[in-house]
């Protein structure tokens, strides 16, 4: 008595499937797992619609947002940042350059960019160091900082 149900998943499930999806799974599981758990929805055709609908306003929205993150990467290329920090014996700083510092330097040239999204160490010495950002998935950028001693 091997019958098997068609389920449309809402999430990533591993070794059964995508969001989106539709599988083939047992009645049982469906029912007592995937269902009360939100994980997957009976399919129906209107099931199946919705999910295709939504498939594709989160492909839009995708590359909406890429497309964003490459004219930012653009505008950012070319970006020099100066951060003046104090100073002590052997031109050491007191405290260190860090993402934050670097987002606000951005932020007064008009640039909105997550500080998490800058890749930077903090930075302690003096000099001109480039900094990548990770805007998006496969789009990086990078910014020259420098940091200089306050007089």
């Amino acid at each position: 008595m091997a019958t098997y149900i068609h389920v449309v998943l809402s999430e990533d499930l591993p070794n059964v499937g995508k969001s989106g999806e539709l599988v083939r799974v047992r009645p049982g599981y469906a029912r007592n797992f995937l269902i009360p758990r939100g994980l997957a929805v009976g399919a129906t055709a209107e099931n199946v619609s919705r999910i295709e609908h939504e498939k594709k306003v989160a492909e839009a929205r995708a590359t909406k947002s890429k497309k964003q993150a490459e004219e930012l990467s653009q505008k950012l290329q070319n970006v020099k940042v100066t951060i003046t920090k104090p100073v002590g014996e052997g031109d050491r700083l007191y405290g260190s350059v860090t993402s934050r510092d670097i987002e606000e330097a951005l932020a007064a040239q008009g640039f909105t960019v997550d500080r998490r999204r800058i890749e930077v160490d903090t930075i302690k010495t003096l000099g001109t160091f480039h900094v990548p950002i990770r805007l998006a998935t496969s789009i990086s950028a990078t910014v020259e900082v420098t940091v200089a001693a306050k007089s």
